[in-house]
């Protein structure tokens, strides 16, 4: 459903003659920032490729993180420390192949300093941001429903509307849906397997 489909279908809900395209474009971006910080799903996976050319001590966080799931150089996972651990490590300055890395801000901090290669940022971000009536992004394509009732959830409050218990009911059964959908693709297709305690 794109922009333009989840304003009108939103405003026939709400059944309010009140209500503007600029005010449904509000509740419908507050919806989807509510979505953002809840969900966590294939539909907002980025990778971020960085390729490094000379010593470097950091690399920063793009614009659209939301939080990261992991990091890697070449196939090897980075290790996250804390920021008391990597200012001990750091005392000792020298190029090599990443290990660990600790986050402070938006800049994450690499140890040992990778001088050439390519570090990979596999982290959930931020939907396509819709502008257009013809716009389309993940969520709205996927769990148009989740959106309108997210959006709902806002403007119910700002209407003071009695159905407010109603929408976030609806809201909340919509993104336990989506979750439990997102969650069921990670253990499907795959064997889950327990690693050992121990090696023989």
């Amino acid at each position: 459903m794109n922009y333009g489909e989840l304003k009108t279908h939103f405003k026939d809900l709400l059944n309010r003659s009140d209500v503007t395209d600029a005010l449904a474009a509000t509740f419908i971006n507050q919806g989807i920032t509510r979505i953002q910080r809840q969900l966590r799903s294939p539909l907002s996976e980025r990778t971020l490729e960085y390729t490094i050319t000379s010593q470097t001590p950091h690399i920063t966080l793009p614009a659209d993180f939301i939080e990261l799931i992991n990091l890697y150089h070449t196939t090897q996972e980075l290790t996250r420390i804390t920021m008391n651990r990597y200012r001990e490590l750091s005392g000792n300055i020298y190029a090599g192949v990443p290990k660990f890395f600790a986050r402070q801000g938006e800049k994450m901090f690499l140890y040992p300093q990778p001088a050439t290669d390519k570090i990979v940022m596999y982290y959930h971000g931020e939907f396509t941001r819709m502008v257009n009536d013809t716009d389309e992004n993940e969520i709205a394509k996927v769990a148009p429903d989740l959106v309108i009732y997210a959006a709902l959830t806002y403007a119910s409050d700002w209407f003071m509307d009695e159905r407010a218990e109603l929408f976030e009911k609806k809201f909340t059964q919509f993104i336990l849906e989506v979750q439990e959908q997102a969650n069921d693709q990670e253990l499907n297709g795959s064997l889950q397997v327990i690693n050992p305690s121990y090696r023989y």
